[in-house]
């Protein structure tokens, strides 16, 4: 199309006028919208979030009288390019999100394009129905995203493709006509010349397409217009890639849901072999038939044995006939081992390696980096064997590695290569690569795209498929609707060449100085946060669909800047400077990071493991150098000397802190929410009694039986009970107890904020007093998990450089592992109560919870603990602003399961954060596992009984 305008404040100010929805021209709404999930950056004019089909006309009519492009947008999560551009991006995600109504009789929903597809699952079972396609992006991919990318998923030997399972669709082209297009409407429900394109051309339609390939999504599907095929023009818009029109609603199809489900595991020599003996699998009709490397698995897996396995799921209306069709595949099957699994919480471990591997695979196990750009060509599942051993041999000629796995039923293979896209000579490789790849898949038959598009990676390629007649069709099509080019342009027809614009590119050449070591990225900040690979696992809208914990201030909040993904992308544009150009003094960049509560959750729940409480360090430190900080964070931030010094007076303190005037006004001038409780400052702190308790008597250091017990200043000043409790059990399990002979601290504190200085002179001196002790080599117990996390994470990668930070952090442990570890055959009392509280998000991301499980299973403990994140987050609750997002965090799980426990449920939080959140939240107490262990000590047969802690509400 014409050049746009370049006065962008005119555009804006026009659509603000036109529309209802939210209009967002700043450098951040740009910034997050640069990327999807592919290798290409384009940068938008602008984003306008619709809140209906009479927005989007208007939008289209500014943009028409502005020369102006739009670009449909969903979740972004797009493989292939498609989901970027230049113009006007359209978010469905914040208004158009709505299922407008489930008719079960006719197996039908009624949705807008910003529906979620777990969302419209949710809503289908109820009625014993589902939506077919499923791709591993189900937790946040829309509705409309998935209809322009002719989305498949594991389920599509089954329920086919979306293309498949849609019935009708309204959409408005760039010139402001609206269509509505279903199966069997003549062409002309169409743009006009439809007709006359299907009739002049029908010889090329019917021969021009490959034939038995389930999954053929490159390029336009013209051929479903043919009138033997129902003139099908619903068919034909889908995997339009918004290069047509703007989709605004769809009525799509239901499928009855299996009543039960099975999955055989069948182990397999490599992927070549799974990949051969999967077509055989097909006639026994499964629901998938998924494929994977054991490259792609983690260790201790506890699959049965093989180099590849195939996942087959199989349906019944029953568990019994499900299982017996899953054994008769098991059996039918030419494997080296094999098993099946029905128990749904096994199963579901079982998919969410299969579902992650489209983040996994981007790391490879040596710290190599690896991208799509090859990511899903599909073959005739008959030739998947022949062409993954071409393909592999292909790879080895240009000295590239990557790991196929995905939809080996349907042919489909997905991968991640570590293409060098950041020299010119990678960067020549990867189209050298990427044309003979493109020759090899039509030599066997196949489709450059198998469920994500063509975009940008692959467009330019489809002559080698389709011959310059048929894709010279595909731009009369595309012109028809779209003569004036405002759709999407640069995508399917007259592409950008797939090595331009590549994301990359903009980043600094030379690593930036930085305080944190990433040794997972080189050193090199830049290569931190391009582990973000725009998958957007942060996105789901529940805590389980994530992973457990990750991402926290997103589902409060539903916005892309408050996302794992948000916040790597905004770094990578402030890295770029084009954009975002204030560099580490962005406030874009630091008003995002304000509501990342350093949760740590995106450690471990991220497929490729972003951190983004580490990125947000780092960029505090940067920010704030050299000027004023919130005060919070002199506050807060600097607690542990704040409580060295009010500790000999803290019956004072504790009085002072009870005076409303004097609490507001300390709370005033310490950064902190009004609607917050201080907290109250232990009379004797845990370190001065465990020296009292210990008195002169020396304890016997007996290898294996010993441990360090590390006086935190959480448990030190402010929760002295919990060490006490972990003090009576660890002697009572026979375990000799060493104490750090002077102050130590793990410098959390000084870290959340961003005090990279201070933390490192605060680390380097525990280092120095802790250092005697290194030699004992016996585990460092810590209580509070947060503190654990930074001695085993933090402190090696802020002082990599001292060979006593590795010792340090490789000797911490939990209470729990520490028991397991020193005194194995201990038996704990048997409390048999049940549970609910929380697991700390840091021990979650970090440590693991693996003992403590095994701890409150023999001890009688039963029930599990809240996943997700407390949200009081250390400081994060406590700091002026927060509270309500505090809050929110806190009612998705932790105070649901407290308030729905039974009476006599014991509470249960080692953190420090979630006991107190609980207390001001639900005026409920909950104690650390080894308070309640210390009491069924006392409450065993034949022993005193101390004390008994409390269990139930607080009185303030």
């Amino acid at each position: 199309m014409a050049e746009h305008t370049r006065d962008t404040g005119e555009l804006a100010r026009a659509l603000r006028a036109a529309v209802g929805g939210e209009v967002d021209f700043s450098p951040a709404a740009r910034a997050l919208t640069t990327m999807d999930a592919s290798n290409y950056r384009r940068v938008p004019a602008g984003v306008v979030a619709p809140r209906d089909a009479d927005d989007v006309a208007a939008v289209l009519e500014v943009c028409r009288h502005h020369g102006v492009p739009v670009v449909p947008r969903g979740a972004g999560t797009s493989i292939a390019g498609q989901a970027t551009g230049t113009g006007v991006v359209l978010d469905f995600t914040r208004h158009m999100n709505k299922i407008l109504d489930v008719t079960p009789e006719e197996r039908t929903a009624r949705v807008q394009p910003g529906v979620v597809q777990a969302r419209l699952q949710d809503a289908a079972r109820p009625h014993g129905l589902l939506f077919g396609p499923d791709p591993s992006t189900h937790s946040r991919c829309t509705l409309g995203g998935m209809i322009g990318n002719n989305a498949c998923g594991s389920h599509s030997v089954a329920w086919g493709t979306t293309a498949d399972n849609v019935h009708a669709l309204s959409v408005l082209t760039y010139a402001g006509t609206r269509h509505r297009l279903a199966r069997g409407c003549p062409p002309d429900s169409g743009p006009a010349g439809l007709t006359d394109l299907v009739d002049r051309n029908l010889a090329l339609l019917r021969t021009g397409y490959p034939e038995g390939l389930p999954r053929r999504i490159s390029g336009y599907a013209l051929d479903a217009l043919l009138p033997e095929k129902g003139a099908d023009l619903a068919r034909a818009f889908c995997g339009s890639e918004g290069t047509l029109a703007v989709l605004t609603e769809a009525t799509v199809r239901l499928v009855a849901a299996p009543a039960a489900r099975a999955l055989a595991v069948i182990g397999h020599p490599d992927e070549s072999a799974a990949a051969e003996a999967a077509a055989g699998l097909l006639p026994y009709a499964p629901l998938t038939v998924e494929g994977m490397a054991e490259d792609l698995v983690p260790a201790g897996h506890g699959l049965p044995r093989g180099g590849a396995w195939l996942f087959v799921e199989t349906g019944g209306d029953s568990p019994a006939q499900a299982r017996d069709r899953a054994e008769r595949i098991l059996r039918a099957a030419d494997a080296l081992d094999g098993t099946v699994v029905d128990d749904p919480a096994a199963v579901r471990a079982l998919w969410r390696l299969r579902e992650d591997a489209s983040g996994t695979a981007t790391r490879r196990a040596d710290g190599g980096e690896a991208w799509p750009g090859w990511e899903d060509c599909a073959v005739p599942p008959a030739r998947l064997g022949a062409y993954l051993r071409d393909f592999r041999a292909l790879l080895a000629q240009h000295g590239l590695r990557g790991t196929p796995y995905g939809h080996f039923g349907d042919g489909c293979v997905h991968v991640r290569i570590d293409f060098d896209l950041l020299s010119k000579d990678g960067v020549r490789r990867f189209r050298a690569f990427s044309e003979q790849v493109a020759a090899l898949v039509v030599a066997h038959g196949g489709s450059l795209s198998g469920e994500h598009g063509d975009g940008q990676a692959r467009a330019e390629l489809l002559p080698k498929m389709y011959g310059d007649e048929l894709v010279g069709l595909f731009g009369r099509f595309k012109d028809l609707w779209d003569p004036a080019g405002g759709m999407n342009p640069g995508m399917l027809v007259r592409p950008d060449p797939l090595d331009a614009n590549l994301r990359f590119a903009v980043l600094p050449a030379r690593p930036v100085d930085v305080a944190f070591g990433y040794p997972q990225d080189g050193g090199d900040f830049a290569g931190a946060v391009r582990r973000c690979v725009g998958v957007a696992k942060c996105r789901t809208e529940d805590a389980a669909a994530g992973g457990g914990v990750m991402c926290p201030s997103y589902r409060v909040t539903g916005e892309e800047q408050h996302s794992t993904r948000g916040r790597a992308r905004l770094l990578h544009e402030m890295l770029a400077g084009e954009i975002v150009t204030d560099g580490w003094r962005s406030t874009e960049v630091r008003d995002a990071l304000d509501l990342c509560l350093s949760c740590k959750g995106c450690r471990s729940d991220c497929p490729v493991g972003v951190d983004m409480a580490t990125y947000k360090a780092e960029f505090l430190h940067h920010h704030y150098a050299g000027r004023r900080r919130p005060a919070a964070h002199y506050a807060m931030g600097r607690l542990p000397r704040w409580l060295r010094a009010a500790a000999p007076l803290a019956p004072l303190v504790n009085a002072a802190a009870r005076v409303r005037p004097l609490a507001a006004l300390a709370k005033r001038l310490a950064g902190v929410a009004p609607e917050r409780d201080l907290p109250r400052l232990a009379p004797e702190t845990f370190r001065r009694w465990l020296r009292d308790h210990m008195g002169d008597r020396a304890e016997v250091l007996e290898q294996g039986r010993t441990a360090v017990l590390w006086p935190d200043t959480f448990t030190d000043h402010l929760s002295p009970s919990a060490g006490r409790a972990a003090v009576r059990v660890m002697e009572a399990a026979g375990i000799g107890i060493v104490l750090p002979p002077g102050r130590v601290c793990c410098g959390l504190t000084y870290v959340s904020t961003g005090q990279l200085d201070l933390a490192r002179k605060v680390m380097r001196h525990t280092l120095d007093v802790v250092e005697p002790l290194l030699d004992l080599d016996v585990p460092v117990v810590v209580l509070e998990p947060s503190c654990a996390a930074t001695l085993r994470t933090d402190l090696p990668e802020l002082l990599g450089d001292d060979p006593r930070t590795a010792r340090l952090a490789g000797s911490v442990r939990t209470f729990a592992q520490a028991l397991q570890e020193c005194a194995p055959d201990w038996e704990p009392p048997v409390i048999g109560r049940p549970v609910a509280g929380q697991t700390h998000c840091h021990q979650h991301a970090v440590l693991g919870d693996a003992a403590e499980r095994r701890l409150r299973e023999r001890a009688g403990l039963h029930g599990a603990l809240s996943g997700g994140c407390c949200g009081l987050a250390g400081n994060f609750g406590f700091e002026k602003g927060h509270y309500e997002v505090s809050v929110a965090c806190a009612e998705e799980q932790l105070l649901p399961a407290v308030r729905a426990a039974a009476a006599g449920t014991e509470l249960l939080a080692d953190g420090f954060s979630c006991r107190t959140q609980l207390e001001q939240l639900a005026g409920r107490r909950a104690r650390h596992l080894a308070e309640v262990l210390a009491e069924g000590l006392d409450e065993r047969p034949g022993r005193g009984r101390d004390e008994r802690p409390d269990r139930g509400p607080v009185t303030k």
